[in-house]
């Protein structure tokens, strides 16, 4: 099995790392609605679904939802 010849120094190593860190996910308030939303993602307001502060579908019902209704009866 392969062992290291020299002893990594914590600078060397610390470069390395720098890129494992994570990155928060951008939210934003829409003008409209003024609801939190991730962007560039569809999102439920009051029944509807609403893409890019505009109302994409009325009265919307997700598949899961109507999906687990038929299940109960």
């Amino acid at each position: 099995m392969a062992h290291p010849k020299r002893r990594t120094s914590k600078t060397r190593r610390d470069k390395r790392r720098t890129h494992d860190k994570l990155t928060p996910k951008a939210i934003t308030i829409c003008q409209n609605t003024g609801e939190l939303h991730l962007r560039h993602k569809a999102y439920v307001v009051d029944g509807d679904l609403y893409l890019h502060g505009k109302v994409a579908i009325k009265d919307y019902a997700p598949v899961a939802a109507a999906a687990t209704s038929t299940d109960e009866e």
